[in-house]
């Protein structure tokens, strides 16, 4: 069998497991680029490339001035593109961006699949590894790790029957819950006022305490708690 064509294959194929690997990951937690998206990601990645390294051999009459090998260029090129794919995957839920994990993971799955097509076989199985780690270790240790969590916080009341600013800190801080800067707002023509905040706390399940004791208040007409980040 020919060289080049052994070669080629061996690429392509370490790029489809190196693509299948981290798309598996992205696919068993539910996101929407998963694994075909990340086996195309890096196996087109390694084609283009591969494309730029035998260039001399797919154009052997061609003047030699015309011809230029920079497998940078093509790199280059290929994470111009990535970016726009990259960016399909980020949603915004109000206050909320998603899909930025899964961006980045298809970033750094088409550069593995570059290094892949350039020969580089140590580097890729190198990014591979950090990649799996930083997506499924690296999970697990910022679910243990302190952090504040955020939420944006919206509450109304009747304009005739509404708590002050300090009665709802109250409530906020007996929930160990710092409360923010509150906005402030007059709806349904001046018959509702609202208040609207960003709090932060170390404990998640604080939002949800927070949240069954403002159903039970009678003044609280409508709220809402919602938590920011990826």
């Amino acid at each position: 069998m020919d060289e080049q064509l052994i070669t080629v294959a061996t690429r392509l194929v370490f790029a489809l497991l190196a693509g299948g690997v981290i798309g598996f990951e992205r696919s068993y937690h539910g996101r929407p680029a998963g694994f075909r998206t990340h086996i195309l990601v890096c196996s087109s990645s390694t084609l283009l490339i591969l494309v730029s390294v035998y260039q001399w051999d797919l154009l052997p009459h061609a003047p030699l001035e015309t011809l230029r090998i920079d497998p940078t260029r093509m790199a280059q090129g290929i994470m111009t593109g990535i970016g726009f794919l990259g960016g399909g995957v980020i949603v915004k839920e109000r206050f909320a961006v998603r899909g930025l994990t899964t961006a980045a993971s298809i970033w750094i799955t088409a550069s593995i699949g570059v290094v892949i097509g350039m020969g580089f076989y140590s580097a890729a199985g190198l990014g591979v590894a950090l990649t799996l780690g930083a997506l499924a270790v690296f999970r697990w240790v910022e679910s243990v790790m302190p952090a504040l969590r955020y939420a944006k916080l919206t509450a109304r009341f009747q304009r005739q029957n509404l708590l002050s600013l300090d009665e709802l800190c109250d409530v906020i801080k007996a929930h160990d819950i710092s409360p923010g800067t509150p906005s402030y707002q007059l709806t349904d023509e001046g018959k509702m006022f609202e208040y609207e905040m960003t709090i932060r706390t170390q404990d998640a399940l604080n939002l949800r305490y927070l949240a069954e004791t403002l159903s039970k208040m009678d003044q609280v007409k409508e709220f809402g708690i919602i938590p920011t980040g990826d």
